[in-house]
């Protein structure tokens, strides 16, 4: 058996609490000081905690081996179990005519870029995110933008901020899934918190967008349509995560965004029509729209993602799959009891196979072959491209996992966690920074809330504060730094024709992301407080 210690270098927190952060000092140097990449500055900074481990913290080195392992597998399943198939259903729309279909369809609305930015950017790249991630929602939003007149800079600068308020719960919601994986939280608890901050952040960020596309004026002429697009993105993100299912969260809100601007554009129009490069235009003709049946297949595999996980909500069928398909077991090679003296609760693994989002994304892309008719031939060769498009992603997120389990169940994230917990009730304000740091560095919120999401519920629950608040609060204050990341900005940079201009795009979106960073602290320091405490689960 090993027993975790918070101390263990010479009885002294702060020596310990400094050898912990190690790890993950090192990930952050080298990849934002060296631009080593991804893949390779994880598997060190997964070394290093393997070594500190076993030498600082006295951990049996084959128990130090075995939680690495049982991180890689979490990494596997369910994480990347949910992002290879769900990029693969979108994979699956590229290599037909459908994905130019739905594209056209949405240019067809209006050729004004403020709503386009709104309908593109906001609503389409959200649909995008809840499936791909990854990059692809900026890269693509970003082109169609650019193909539609925006100027290439503003098209990658409007991509890249509209790609926040739908980060929490992307690809299906693995970051807040992952959150709960390493927390040991209720992920229904993590949803539904995370589900009453990022509402408030979605309302603001189509104001931005049209501001950033035609300044006051844009704002002025086209706010009511951005409020309505905020406003109900952001209640339908709240009850989608609190009432429905989690995983659709994203999905929902963007599909009732979309319809809900296809709604108002009928009985409202701005008072002028930007169109190519800012210009005023009058009576500019949008592009033709598709046939009924066209758009309709165009977003059939949406529907079917949004069909298949509403019918395993259905009581019966839920219970069903749960009793078959949930395997639950003790992690071979660990037996830790924490410096309390309870068992570690990292070292026992609960799968729920055949309800895991993985799976019924994959059910459903089995579907969506199946309605396009798809040879089995080009599917297969669909879903080889995905694993190879994600290999390095692959050796990121383990290896990052690995380092989250190693250092969980070693007693390294315990001893960050109450040497923070020293800032007692200033920790809340140190929380969303935290994870908005982690973001910005690995350019990805389901990295940044495994890495963080034990240190901050250790910290909670010395100071004495609601862990599932803190826990949230460094998923979604965390996704106002994915704007920032070298991964996305050299994604925007890409897309647009204008490599070598990260360095513009950051100076530009760095206000944007620190303003929207300042809101969303007020609210989760509000939310520590009776002031808004109803708030947390």
């Amino acid at each position: 058996m090993f027993e975790q210690e918070i101390a263990p270098l010479f009885g002294s927190l702060a020596l310990s609490a400094i050898a912990a952060a190690l790890p993950l000092l090192l990930l952050f140097v080298l990849l934002g000081a060296f631009k080593v990449r991804a893949p390779f500055a994880a598997l060190a900074a997964l070394a290093l905690s393997i070594v500190l481990a076993v030498v600082a913290w006295r951990m049996p080195p084959m128990q130090a081996l075995s939680a690495a392992a049982e991180g890689v597998f979490y990494g596997l399943f369910p994480i990347l179990w949910i992002l290879a198939n769900a990029l693969w259903i979108y994979r699956l729309t590229v290599v037909t005519p459908w994905f130019e279909v739905f594209s056209r369809t949405i240019r067809s609305v209006s050729d004004d870029l403020r709503i386009l930015s709104i309908l593109i950017a906001f609503c389409f790249g959200a649909l995008l995110e809840s499936l791909a991630g990854f990059g692809a929602p900026v890269a693509i939003s970003a082109a169609m933008l650019l193909a539609a007149g925006m100027a290439p800079l503003k098209a990658a600068l409007v991509s890249l901020l509209a790609n926040t308020a739908p980060v929490a719960f992307g690809a299906l919601a693995a970051p807040v899934i992952a959150l709960a994986g390493v927390t040991g939280l209720p992920l229904a608890d993590i949803a539904a918190m995370t589900g009453r901050q990022t509402p408030f952040i979605a309302v603001l960020v189509p104001l931005i967008l049209v501001f950033l596309v035609d300044g006051r004026r844009g704002l002025r002429q086209t706010w009511p349509v951005a409020l309505a697009a905020g406003l109900v993105f952001g209640a339908a993100q709240f009850v989608t995560a609190n009432f429905f299912a989690v995983e659709l969260t994203d999905v929902v809100a963007a599909v009732l965004t979309i319809v809900a601007v296809l709604l108002m554009l009928r009985v409202w129009q701005p008072a002028e029509l930007v169109g190519m490069n800012g210009a005023v235009e009058v009576g500019a003709v949008a592009v033709e729209r598709p046939p009924a049946r066209e758009v309709l297949m165009a977003v059939a595999p949406y529907a079917v993602v949004i069909a298949v996980f509403s019918i395993v909500q259905i009581p019966v069928i839920a219970q069903w799959l749960t009793v078959v398909g949930t395997v639950t077991f003790a992690w071979p090679g660990l037996d830790v009891v924490t410096a309390a003296g309870e068992p570690a609760s990292a070292q026992t693994m609960h799968l729920d196979t055949l309800r895991a989002t993985g799976t019924l994304l994959l059910l459903s892309g089995l579907i969506t072959v199946a309605l396009y008719r798809l040879a089995s031939r080009t599917a297969l060769r669909a879903y080889g491209a995905t694993l190879h498009q994600l290999r390095w992603t692959i050796v990121t997120v383990t290896a990052v996992l690995g380092l989250s389990f190693v250092m969980n169940l070693s007693g390294q994230a315990t001893s960050i966690g109450v040497a923070l917990a020293s800032a007692g009730g200033f920790f809340v304000v140190l929380s969303p920074i935290i994870g908005w740091i982690g973001v910005a560095l690995t350019g990805s919120d389901t990295s940044s809330n495994v890495l963080f999401g034990p240190v901050q519920v250790a910290a909670a629950g010395q100071v004495g504060l609601p862990p599932v608040l803190m826990a949230a609060a460094n998923s979604s204050a965390g996704v106002l730094g994915k704007m920032l990341s070298v991964q996305n900005l050299a994604v925007a940079a890409a897309a647009v024709g204008q490599p070598g201009s990260e360095g513009a795009l950051l100076r530009k979106l760095l206000p944007w992301s620190l303003g929207l960073l300042a809101l969303i602290t007020v609210l989760i320091v509000l939310q520590s407080t009776p002031v808004l405490g109803w708030m947390v689960p």
